[in-house]
């Protein structure tokens, strides 16, 4: 987000409140959208998000953009979306350790805090 953060807390109540249901729409293959508020404007117009999910243990931030700045994605782009989201949903725990310690995908939050 270039005009406002978007908070690793921001994006861990998030994922909170998708494990809960809270989810504004399922896109297919995986990807959902879910709207997270940014400081001082709420989640109507704050950030848009799609993200990869088993609705389990596994969500994957993969796409995000401020309302103001992109309101929708491209049909291509939604579609390369899900393969990517097929990846990383087939990936095993060791595999997606791995990928977090050589830096290609970055832990926000783990079930320990997640507050749901």
């Amino acid at each position: 987000m270039r005009k406002t953060p978007l908070t690793d807390s921001a994006l861990c109540d998030a994922v909170a409140e998708m494990s809960q249901g809270l989810i504004d729409a399922d896109l297919g293959g995986g990807v959902v959208k879910k709207r997270i508020g940014l400081a001082g404007r709420g989640k109507r117009s704050g950030a848009r998000t799609l993200v990869a999910t088993n609705r389990g243990n596994k969500w994957f931030f993969l796409y995000g953009s401020e309302k103001s700045d992109r309101a929708n994605i491209t049909a291509d782009e939604l579609e390369a979306l899900k393969e990517i989201a097929e990846q990383l949903l087939a990936r095993a725990g060791e595999e997606l350790d791995e990928a977090v310690r050589d830096g290609s995908l970055q832990e926000i939050c783990d079930e320990e805090n997640i507050q749901g």
